[in-house]
């Protein structure tokens, strides 16, 4: 069985490497925003200046957790500025979209749209 394997990936390698440049643009994609949550948070802050954590997790009908992770993402990669601070005894978080936050939407969206006038022809 392993000659069988082994054989069969050269055959995918090549496969691979004869798709067209569309396809290999695909993959190119800012894989950190593509993710659906994450996309939602950039999206929804390069909409507005700020939003809390509360805002954004009924804007994107999501649990604490996930916006959780999903913000931590895009802090750790320098995409959105997290602050928490006190209203009292009360915590508030807050985000806001990073300058790079706003180049690495504005290279998805272009990206995004240069595949969909390709696959219009």
């Amino acid at each position: 069985m392993a000659r069988v394997s082994a054989a069969r990936q050269p055959a995918a390698r090549t496969e691979r490497a004869a798709a067209p440049d569309r396809k290999r643009s695909t993959l190119a994609l800012d894989r950190l925003i593509h993710e659906r949550l994450r996309l939602g948070i950039v999206g929804a802050l390069a909409a507005a200046d700020r939003m809390t954590f509360s805002e954004l997790k009924e804007l994107l009908h999501t649990t604490d957790g996930n916006l959780s992770v999903h913000a931590r993402k895009l802090e750790d990669a320098g995409y959105v500025l997290c602050e928490k601070s006190f209203e009292g005894r009360v915590p508030r978080t807050e985000y806001r979209l990073t300058p790079a936050g706003r180049r690495a939407l504005d290279k998805y969206l272009a990206h995004m749209e240069a595949i969909i006038k390709a696959a219009k022809g």
